[in-house]
């Protein structure tokens, strides 16, 4: 393709864009045969001044947006908070979706703040930093680590879930520390110093979580404790994790003895186990009794638990689209209700490999 300029050895002219079109641009750069890119090359060269005398063209329009975007943690924004997710291209739609752009259209940084979808947030952010991190663009990994920053900062303010994110960090620092021992030998998007910053960031981070200090608030009416023992246990049985419970049982005696109930126990290996993989893992006590409680933590080692949570991203079957139930879906079936399914996180991953 021939170049299109004044001599064979000059850039060409410079244009700018105006109400009335595209105008030729007459500066003292020109004026002197000088582009005015050749500051480009200066030791002084300053980037701010730099985009502020350019003319606005569409690479300087470009320049200046890749320097707001590394200088700034908004998280992408796109108005639709759904993703149509499709695998192959047709004849209507070219490409398909990926799940960087999944995690970049899908309003995650508001999901956080819904005590409904923290938690599912959490777990499809561990899921994505154990296996799946290399696979995300790099606008998305801008987003996952401030939606991730977000999430540390809404702990430290509420003292919640310390020990969830604890181990989101870990996980995460641990699947970094691999991708930067293994340069080379694996597919890293971005510069290494960039993934090196971030495991310092993260670093930061789980400081600043050792350091936490709960308060207690002051006392105002009754309390966990002064409640009668029956409302006690039916308590400790509406929490899914064993850790929580025994971490309870140390508030108090009385805990201590609820905590310890084998009935307890028992119901939470079998919500969470089937009948097979109980069978498999049998502990008898001292007494000649099932000991539940070491049942459970030997069978959480051994097999994935059961994931509860408040609410879930939603899949319709009918059109092919991922979307939080509490926004507008543009759904062209009859019965659209019915056409939805629940998405875990392990089958919102599931969704992206192809």
């Amino acid at each position: 393709m021939p170049f299109l300029g004044q001599d064979w050895r000059s850039p060409g002219q410079s244009w700018v864009k105006t109400d009335s079109g595209w105008k030729r641009w007459k500066g003292e750069a020109n004026n002197n045969n000088v582009s005015p890119l050749g500051s480009f090359c200066n030791e002084e060269f300053n980037k701010e001044n730099f985009l502020n005398n350019v003319p606005c063209d569409l690479m300087t329009k470009k320049r200046k947006k890749d320097l707001l975007n590394n200088n700034t943690k908004i998280q992408y924004f796109h108005h639709d908070t759904w993703i149509s997710v499709h695998r192959g291209s047709t004849k209507e739609r070219h490409g398909y979706c990926t799940l960087g752009e999944a995690f970049n259209r899908l309003d995650f940084s508001s999901a956080i703040q819904d005590i409904r979808r923290f938690n599912y947030v959490v777990r499809l952010l561990e899921l994505i930093a154990k296996s799946q991190l290399t696979s995300l663009s790099g606008i998305a990994q801008k987003n996952y680590m401030n939606i991730l920053e977000k999430v540390v900062q809404k702990v430290l303010e509420d003292q919640r879930d310390i020990r969830l994110i604890k181990e989101l960090l870990n996980s995460l620092y641990a699947t970094i520390c691999a991708l930067v021992r293994g340069v080379g030998k694996c597919v890293l998007v971005g510069n290494i110093n960039t993934w090196v910053s971030r495991m310092e960031m993260i670093l930061h981070w789980q400081q600043q979580l050792d350091n936490i200090c709960i308060t207690r608030p002051l006392p105002m009416g009754l309390t966990l404790t002064d409640l009668p023992m029956c409302l006690q246990l039916n308590i400790l049985e509406r929490l899914s994790d064993g850790r929580d419970i025994v971490n309870l049982g140390q508030v108090s005696p009385t805990l201590q003895v609820l905590s310890e109930d084998r009935l307890l126990w028992k119901r939470l290996c079998r919500y969470h186990f089937t009948e097979r993989q109980i069978r498999k893992r049998l502990i008898l006590s001292e007494k000649g009794h099932l000991d539940w409680k070491k049942m459970y933590f030997k069978l959480a080692r051994c097999y994935p638990r059961k994931e509860q949570y408040g609410d879930t991203l939603q899949f319709c079957r009918h059109c092919h689209i991922l979307f939080w139930k509490d926004t507008n879906h543009p759904c062209t079936a009859c019965d659209s209700e019915g056409s939805y399914t629940s998405v875990s996180p392990l089958e919102f991953i599931s969704l992206f490999k192809f």
